[in-house]
């Protein structure tokens, strides 16, 4: 690999949303625009991890082959050269380093990791050996590769710097093994310069929106139709405050509309204030943004029906060739040097 590698990825499991598409989707998108010449972009379908915690198994293998097609109808270039599109899964090497790499790693390191405390918060006795290892597998994911950035929301740091830190460990023992990714703060200034909008859920914005939610009735879904998107946002709930001002601490749910009106809309947020500010039509703010969603999935709906399916499996199956023989190089090395191979 030539050129410094950025990794990303975005689990298949359960249907994806509107706070998805803006906050995951469409940055990595812009990502690959500004930087496919300069990186080589590593995106794949983190498949083994979409069930460390519950799914339904028999959907996932056509989930992430749609996870793909998602990218690509929000803009994705599948002809670029220095784009990588793949399934975690089908390089067998991301099992076989986690493997390896649980022996160079401390109980007491995943024990701290916040995901795994909140998601295992109640159940230690019952939550999934998988989930308590999950940042071992991210780390095979990242150090396969040698991957300098790792783009991920805040609740995914630890897991890049517990990477790092087995790397540490492992090339401290046995040599220059592993490329470590960047340090926290050059992972933190690396994400920030790509634009991520974290949408709130629309009953519940003191919340994210969620692909989990049991309801779905505050989740805009990708799938949904524009009369159904119409009607929840609708229904979002704003605050008894009597006129509309833009406050995420304060008025969470109407800041929430106005970030989703602005990103639709490709209009500055300080604009969509001036725009309606002080305005006491609560329903009239509701119904433009309720316009801007439908046209939105109208669009994107008409571009996911366009995607060749042909050409998405041949670029899929001959990213995951490629990437097996980087992959297996890495794996290689380290089997060398820990006794397994000569």
């Amino acid at each position: 690999m030539s050129k410094p590698v950025i990794l990303t990825g975005l689990r298949a499991n359960n249907d994806l949303h509107l706070g998805n598409y803006l906050g995951a989707l469409l940055p990595i998108v812009e990502m690959q625009k500004k930087h496919a010449g300069e990186f080589q972009i590593n995106l794949f379908v983190p498949d083994l991890h979409s069930f460390t915690t519950p799914i339904d198994h028999s959907k996932l293998y056509e989930q992430s082959l749609n996870n793909i097609r998602l990218f690509i109808a929000a803009g994705l270039n599948i002809k670029d050269e220095n784009t990588f599109v793949y399934r975690q899964s089908f390089i067998p090497a991301h099992s076989e380093l986690t493997v390896i790499l649980n022996s160079f790693t401390y109980i007491g390191e995943l024990k701290r990791m916040t995901q795994f405390k909140e998601k295992g918060e109640g159940q230690q006795s019952s939550v999934s050996a998988g989930l308590f290892d999950y940042p071992v597998l991210m780390a095979a994911d990242i150090l396969l590769y040698g991957a300098k950035y790792v783009p991920v929301g805040a609740d995914q740091t630890q897991h890049v710097e517990l990477a790092r830190d087995i790397a540490e460990r492992f090339n401290n023992k046995f040599g220059d093994i592993f490329i470590l990714p960047e340090a926290e703060k050059q992972q933190i200034a690396f994400t920030e310069s790509v634009d991520r909008l974290r949408i709130r859920d629309l009953l519940h914005p003191e919340k994210k929106m969620s692909k989990s939610d049991e309801t779905g009735k505050g989740v805009i879904f990708l799938n949904d139709s524009p009369e159904v998107a119409t009607k929840k946002i609708m229904s979002a709930t704003t605050d008894s405050f009597g006129e509309i001002k833009y406050d995420r601490k304060e008025r969470p749910g109407i800041s929430n509309l106005m970030d989703i009106l602005a990103a639709l809309t490709n209009t500055p947020l300080d604009s969509i204030k001036q725009q309606y500010e002080g305005s006491t039509t609560y329903g009239d703010f509701k119904a433009d943004v309720a316009k801007s969603v439908a046209n939105f999935l109208t669009t994107f709906q008409a571009n996911l029906a366009r995607v060749d399916d042909g050409q998405t499996l041949y670029k899929i199956t001959q990213s995951e060739k490629q990437m097996n023989d980087v992959a297996n190089q890495t794996l290689l090395k380290v089997q060398k040097v820990v006794g397994l191979r000569v």
